[in-house]
């Protein structure tokens, strides 16, 4: 199981520090995503990094639409990279859905994880009676029903409104990544992102977490990363990057890496 779950998400681990960090990338992106912000960190740290099953750079036969229904599958896939890398403690990073897989993680395994870094994260897309979460139901089947359609037009709507930021190099490389994903997996992981509400156990995470926050996300309206903060179950800080958009290590990675350095210093 071990070295086929290596093999089958790409795991790679780089750099020669003492502390091991974990790079977990988000919905519509692959590893390559931290590309330009690994630099910072591999003189202090080993960094793992490896693909969701879901991404356009995994053989799409490893997707299993039965099993990959809820988040728990994907909580299954980085605990088992961890236990393949004998990992017994680690720093983590997650991006977008990453940061939710994380928290999940750290309840059913607290010991592994010396803190949480959730970057753009949100417990609940969806708005709800006492909660913004940013979407109406009716803007989310608009969505699906977009991808669905043409998704190729629609990965050139979507991709310059999660980037947020005039970076014409992360829209491209946004897209390019995009586009790697098949088409029924992509719409597929959207739905299960979109089903999730983890609201509910946000007060089970008693691992400390620092919340990266962008000032203008499309994704996540800047009330969510409070809600986190108030909600979370250990300590927890919101570090705000003076930068817009869902994706800030693509579209500003070294204000970004700077941000993180502190992040994981505290």
């Amino acid at each position: 199981m071990g070295n086929l779950i290596l093999d089958a998400l790409n795991v790679r681990v780089e750099g020669s520090g003492d502390k091991i960090l974990v790079l977990a990338h988000g919905f519509g992106t692959d590893q390559s995503a931290w590309q330009r912000i690994l630099p910072f960190f591999t003189r202090y740290y080993r960094v793992v990094l490896y693909d969701l099953v879901c991404a356009g750079s995994v053989n799409p036969d490893y997707f299993d639409f039965r099993r990959y229904t809820t988040l728990d599958a994907y909580v299954d896939d980085l605990l088992n990279i961890l236990t393949a890398l004998r990992v017994e403690r680690c720093a983590y990073v997650g991006h977008s859905v990453s940061a939710m897989i994380g928290i999940l993680a750290s309840i059913r395994r607290p010991e592994l994880f010396s803190k949480l870094i959730l970057i753009g994260a949100s417990p609940r897309f969806l708005n709800d009676k006492d909660y913004h979460g940013g979407f109406e139901q009716g803007e989310i089947e608009k969505l699906f029903s977009a991808m669905e359609a043409n998704y190729e037009a629609w990965v050139y709507g979507f991709a310059p409104l999660s980037v947020g930021a005039d970076v014409p190099a992360a829209v491209r490389e946004f897209s390019r990544t995009l586009f790697n994903m098949r088409p029924d997996i992509s719409l597929f992981v959207s739905r299960t992102v979109f089903d999730c509400d983890l609201r509910g156990i946000l007060g089970l995470v008693k691992v400390p977490c620092g919340i990266i926050q962008t000032a203008k996300d499309a994704s996540v309206p800047a009330s969510v990363a409070m809600y986190l903060k108030e909600h979370l179950g250990g300590w927890s800080t919101v570090h705000w990057l003076d930068t817009e958009g869902h994706l800030p290590h693509l579209s500003a990675p070294s204000l970004f890496s700077s941000k993180l350095q502190i992040a994981l210093s505290q």
